[in-house]
């Protein structure tokens, strides 16, 4: 049973701290993030540049991830529909463009792992979670554009995951260009290959949930409900009120491993494709599923008005990283909003704050460090931009600050 906590302040002041972290999300939005990955475009070959590293050197000729031109395009078509500001509908067209024209495998269909600076093959692995981020942006270009080539390329991105990478039992993971089976290498961390992991199924119900959106298709929305039964089922640990990381084929976790910025991800980004799907059995469980995650990250992983990274084995990771700091307070006043309980709207002003204080890079033509270390000093052999950095996720919590304000 969930149970709502009373507010300990009145209504309109908690709305006042959400308007304030709103506030403060536009103007890192505005004058630092798009800055940024605006300055990052390549008007000589495409695209955006592959890598900027942490002493804010541009490598014009390293290659260009395509998860990284994908959450690009995703990021500008976003930004473009929120303010409605023709110079952000110019980049996202540019992205478009170089996405169609270089990143697509023509004869085998799919998109690569990377291209070259000048848009030839590089890696050409095929990943689903590679294709599903492609999804994803491509449904967002749709959203603002209308162009009906990008939702029909979405559309056959999506029937290309089923076909290829879903097995019955859940969706294998990395191919080689012609969709051979291969290791799990890009997706495997911590002395690990897995065979499935909850990262690649989170990012295609992502996808999927960002499609249906555009397209109210029975097979999207058939597709979505059967992930949410493997999350359910199969990723949710409920005695530790946790997701499992990597498995093997069959579901067995490989490690003892507790993810905080994918737990506090997972329970405010699934709960929005939730709401696509209305409020079926296996819907009104993932729900409180999510609520449970939200829960225990607050309870486990918020220390020091920041969240750390990742536990292992019982010993924790204090880095505090980009990424987990942005889903935790999206998912923190998402936790709020459901709740009512005000400790959770308190912590994700707080986690604002430590961002602001310690992950924003105020160096001229930087933008956010990838970490800092729990004494707040940034992980210098870490880049500022590479095929993982990118405006995705501080992008969307400003995006989500926004919107929900």
């Amino acid at each position: 049973m969930i149970v709502q906590v009373k507010q300990n302040l009145k209504p309109e002041k908690d709305k006042n701290l959400l308007w304030k972290l709103r506030t403060g999300a536009e103007w890192v939005l505005n004058q630092q993030i798009a800055p940024f990955w605006t300055s990052m475009r390549d008007d000589n070959f495409g695209g955006y540049y592959g890598r900027k590293d942490f002493n804010l050197q541009i490598y014009p000729q390293a290659d260009k991830g395509v998860i990284l031109n994908s959450r690009i395009l995703y990021f500008f078509s976003e930004l473009a529909r929120l303010s409605g500001n023709v110079k952000y509908i110019t980049e996202a067209e540019h992205a478009y463009d170089f996405l169609m024209q270089y990143c697509f495998d023509r004869d085998a269909g799919g998109v690569f792992w990377s291209v070259t600076y000048d848009g030839n093959p590089a890696d050409t692995t095929k990943h689903t979670y590679n294709q599903a981020f492609a999804v994803y942006a491509l449904s967002s270009y749709y959203a603002l554009t209308k162009n009906q080539n990008a939702l029909n390329t979405a559309m056959k991105l999506f029937r290309l995951i089923e076909e290829k990478c879903f097995d019955g039992n859940g969706y294998l993971e990395a191919f080689d260009r012609n969709w051979r089976p291969v290791r799990n290498e890009k997706l495997s961390e911590n002395n690990v290959i897995a065979y499935r992991t909850m990262n690649t199924l989170l990012h295609i119900f992502e996808a999927y949930s960002n499609l249906y959106a555009q397209n109210h298709a029975q097979v999207i929305s058939t597709a979505m409900l059967k992930i949410l039964y493997i999350y359910r089922d199969k990723i949710y640990n409920p005695i530790r009120k946790r997701q499992e990381v990597f498995f093997d084929e069959n579901y067995h976790s490989l490690i003892d491993l507790h993810s905080f910025g994918h737990d506090i991800e997972s329970s405010w980004l699934i709960d929005e494709g939730c709401q696509l799907l209305g409020e079926s059995g296996i819907v009104q469980d993932v729900r409180a599923i999510n609520q449970a995650l939200g829960a225990q990250i607050y309870q486990t992983a918020y220390q020091q008005d920041s969240v750390c990274n990742e536990c292992e084995n019982g010993r924790t990771d204090t880095d505090r990283i980009w990424w987990v700091q942005a889903e935790s307070v999206i998912g923190f006043v998402n936790m709020w909003q459901k709740t009512h309980d005000l400790k959770y709207l308190q912590a994700a002003e707080h986690i604002w704050q430590y961002i602001q204080e310690y992950l924003v890079d105020t160096r001229p033509e930087s933008e956010w460090f990838w970490g800092v270390d729990e004494n707040g000093t940034p992980l210098s052999d870490r880049d500022v931009s590479d095929e993982w950095k990118c405006p995705y996720h501080n992008g969307r919590m400003c995006f989500e600050l926004i919107r929900r304000s």
